[in-house]
Formats: C-alpha cells, sequence, structure tokens
C-alpha cells in the first residue's frame, strides 16, 4: 500500500524547506522513535507497526499532483518544488521484530540518513507505529486475561475510520487476538472471519423461535444464535436449546449462543449447566458487550463459563486506563556526526544521545531480566557490568554474572529497500506469546504491574552527563 507523502504535519514540510534553502538537507542525521510511559499502566508493551511503516520509507515519492497541490498553497519556492520531485528515503532503520516485548525510554525504531529524509518521515513513522503498538498491546493485555478462551475483534465500527479498523485487526492479531470479524482484513491479512447476527435479526420475524430456525437453515454447520434479545434463561436459551436439537436430528450441531447484556459470569454458568443436561457440552458460548482485559478477568474470576470473547469497542480504541493513545515521540539524537541531547528540567523527559544497541538480559532459563541502552560503536557491555537508572544517574547495579546480553533490534531497511521478507502475522502472534512468557510475572498484572528496568552502560551513562553539563554551561 502506498501511503500519500502528504500525510504529513505542514511543518515537516515546512522544515524540510528551511534544511534546503539552507543547505542542510544531506547533513548526516540520527533520530530515535520511543515512548516514555508503558501503555495503560502496564508493565510493557508489543511492538507492532513496522511492516506499514517500511512499506510508507520504501514507496515514499511525490506524484505530479502532490507537487501541483503544495504549489498551489503559495508558500513554497520553484526550487523546491523541483527538489521534491527526486525526493525518496535512501536511509536505514533499525528496529526488533514486531511482536517484541518493549519498554519505555527504549528505542523502538532508529532512522538514519539526510537530515531531510529522516526529519519528513516522524509524522508518518510515529502515526503508524504509536497505534499498532498500542492496539497489540491491549489485544495482549485482552488475550491474557481470555486465558484458554479465545478473543474476537469486532471492533469495525467503533475503530477511528476505515484504515483505523484495518490496523486494529493486523495489531490486534500480533498482540494474540486470533479472528476478527472485518471481512476486508480477513481479505488483506489472511485472517480468519467470525461473526455471528444482530438482534435486528431476531425482531425482523415474527417470533424469536423462527428466526433462529431461519438462520440455522441458513448456516446449519456455523450457527450461533444471540439469545438475549428479550429474555436469556426464559426465551433465547430455551429456543436455542429447541433448535440445537433440530440441528442434530439434520445432521449438524450447534456451534455456539452469544449473550451480549446482563451478568454475563452468572448467565454462562446457567446456559452451560443447561446445554450439558440437555446433552450438548460442545455449544461454544460467545460473550460481548464492552469487554476488556478488566472485565474479562472479573468474569472467569466470578466463575463464568464463556469460551469466545467477543471483543469492539475497548479495543479498536484503546480504551482504558493509560490508553487512548500512545505518547510515542520522535526525537533526534545525532547530527552533523554529534550526538544531539534534548534537556528538560524533567530528567525523565531529558534524551539519550547518539547511536545506541539495546540490549536484553536475559537469564539462563531464557527469561528476562532487564533491558540496557548502550553506545553502538562502544565495547559490548559483559555480564556483571555496572550499569546505572536513566531518571536518577546515582543509582546503579550490577548486571547477574550468568546473564547473557542480546541485541534485540537489527537493520531492517538498509539504502531505502527492506532488508528481510515480512514475517507473516501468526509468526508474529507466535512471537508475541514467547515474548510475554518469558517477562518476569509481575509484568503482566494489570494493577500495580512490576517495572521491568531499563538502565544505561556506563559509556552511555557518562556520555549523556558530559552533554547534560556542557548544554547547561552554554545555557545557564
Amino acid at each position: 500500500m502506498r501511503y500519500s507523502p502528504l500525510l504529513t504535519d505542514l511543518y515537516q514540510l515546512t522544515m524540510l524547506a528551511g534544511y534546503f534553502d539552507e543547505g542542510m538537507s544531506q547533513q548526516p542525521a540520527v533520530f530515535d522513535l520511543f515512548f516514555r510511559t508503558n501503555p495503560f499502566e502496564g508493565g510493557y508493551a508489543i511492538f507492532a507497526g513496522l511492516e506499514p511503516a517500511l512499506e510508507f520509507l520504501e514507496t515514499l515519492q511525490f506524484t505530479e499532483s502532490d507537487i501541483d497541490y503544495l504549489a498551489g498553497l503559495g508558500i513554497f519556492q520553484a526550487a523546491f518544488l523541483d527538489y521534491l520531485a527526486d525526493f525518496r528515503f535512501r536511509g536505514r532503520v533499525i528496529a526488533p521484530p514486531e511482536g517484541t516485548a518493549v519498554f519505555a525510554n527504549t528505542p523502538l525504531l532508529t532512522v538514519e540518513g539526510s537530515l531531510a529524509e529522516t526529519q519528513f518521515v516522524e509524522t508518518m513513522l510515529l502515526n503508524l507505529v504509536n497505534f499498532q503498538t498500542l492496539v497489540a498491546t491491549k489485544a495482549a493485555r485482552i488475550a491474557y486475561a481470555a486465558g484458554a478462551g479465545t478473543v474476537l475483534e469486532f471492533g469495525l465500527r467503533r475503530s477511528q475510520g476505515p484504515d483505523g479498523g484495518l490496523s486494529v485487526a493486523r495489531a490486534a492479531s500480533i498482540g494474540g487476538v486470533t479472528s476478527t470479524s472485518n471481512v476486508e482484513a480477513g481479505r488483506q491479512f489472511g485472517l480468519p472471519v467470525r461473526g455471528t447476527h444482530a438482534h435486528s435479526w431476531v425482531m425482523a420475524f415474527d417470533d424469536e423461535l423462527s428466526a433462529f430456525r431461519a438462520y440455522a437453515r441458513a448456516f446449519p454447520d456455523h450457527c450461533i444464535l444471540l439469545i438475549d434479545t428479550y429474555d436469556t434463561l426464559k426465551s433465547g436459551l430455551i429456543n436455542a436449546l429447541t433448535v440445537a436439537a433440530e440441528l442434530r436430528d439434520s445432521g449438524h450441531e450447534l456451534f455456539g449462543v452469544r449473550i451480549d447484556s446482563g451478568d454475563l459470569a452468572w448467565l454462562s454458568r446457567e446456559v452451560r449447566q443447561r446445554f450439558d443436561a440437555a446433552g450438548f457440552p460442545d455449544v461454544r458460548i460467545v460473550a460481548s458487550n464492552d469487554l476488556d482485559e478488566y472485565v474479562i478477568d472479573s468474569i472467569r474470576d466470578e466463575g463464568g463459563r464463556i469460551d469466545i470473547y467477543g471483543v469492539g469497542t475497548r479495543l479498536a480504541t484503546a480504551a482504558g486506563r493509560g490508553g487512548g493513545a500512545l505518547g510515542g515521540v520522535y526525537k533526534l539524537v545525532e547530527s552533523d556526526g554529534r550526538p544531539r541531547l534534548k534537556v528538560t528540567s524533567d530528567m525523565a523527559k531529558a534524551t539519550l544521545p547518539g547511536r545506541k544497541r539495546l540490549l536484553r538480559a536475559v537469564a539462563p532459563d531464557d527469561s528476562y531480566l532487564q533491558d540496557v541502552l548502550a553506545i553502538a560503536d562502544a565495547d559490548p557491555v559483559a555480564a556483571g557490568a555496572t550499569v546505572y537508572d536513566p531518571t536518577n544517574p546515582l543509582q546503579h547495579k550490577n548486571l547477574p554474572p550468568d546473564a547473557k546480553l542480546i541485541d534485540i533490534r537489527s537493520v531492517v531497511m538498509e539504502n531505502g529497500v527492506r532488508t528481510r521478507v515480512a514475517e507473516t502475522l501468526p509468526q508474529l502472534a507466535a512471537r508475541s506469546r514467547i515474548e510475554l512468557s518469558r517477562l518476569p510475572q509481575g509484568c503482566l498484572r494489570f494493577i500495580n504491574p512490576h517495572r521491568y528496568k531499563v538502565s544505561l552502560s556506563t559509556d552511555l551513562n557518562a556520555m549523556r552527563n558530559r552533554l547534560i553539563d556542557s548544554v547547561l554551561e552554554e545555557n545557564p
């Protein structure tokens, strides 16, 4: 898919024009894309959006009509507009694979190239990575809450437009949601598509039993009946049991029933007991109605008997504490060969300068201990080395002597071309599951999760302190 280069903020174009006028366009630059706070007040995030981001970079090009539109704004010089005709992204991108567990204040993407190309792509990279990482994380939390149950994504009607609906389906699958109601997403991404029927189907018939029988005739091997249009236990359940028996007599089996209102834990227990007693133990119970990880966790805690959770609004909109948006930022960390640093009165918002490696300390049992940021071309960080808290340089500790340090990022684009074939969504989802299994268990808690440590190597900590001192001296 080609994204228009005009899907950007105007200031990206005005800065691009300014760099062109100042003769700075080809000056080397390095930017890091990262977020400062884990979403949903949680203990981790699941990285997503890389493939769409690389596709944007690889196909970046201004068409004649794009340039004509910009000329019509009356703010750009002709020489700059001519320059745009040959503008491409020809740089390098370093990133972890999608589905990797990531944490606040660690670089997800590092973008290297000319100042013009690396600056201009900021808005779209943030748009693609922020939203899909947010949704993938929400989906991982929901899938974790569901336990052995499966999760169906059906948030299209509440998504942020058609493009948002497709992004939700893709990112949710990376986070562990196994299917979608979005048929176009199924086509584009090869996802299983699932669905039931609406209350309006039942209301369109003279009575509920007639509606159920008609749906069973149309889909005898894929029939899920919505049983709460009138009364879940006194009407819907009774009629669903009748249709289940009729389907069996004709050589088919009722696949499931859906409950969309009421006390889902209690109702699902009652429905399960009645179907089991009637000889239908394989009928699935599907639940919906503004579900999220907290509601699902509560249903299971109260003994609910739900097999499939249909999650829409709260997944598609990433609703919840600390949700709604991922606060990803894109900061210059090196310019013209010199490390750059943003300094504020809040140490937590000071950027980390220069090219960096993102190392993960792994225990002998393959569990994750902590992450370490180090200068890219410095001596490797070894097990047992001293590392520093990025928000409080006076706090430091030694890495475990038996830890193995691995660089979780690699070059995924070189000279504007992807370096490897895109992985499938099932591969990314499998990685996400493995990643979560290797985190400290406390990171998965929904309330007061464990704080996974991200530290600085001795060299990076020293370089940052030197740059802070230099900046403060120049700007007293």
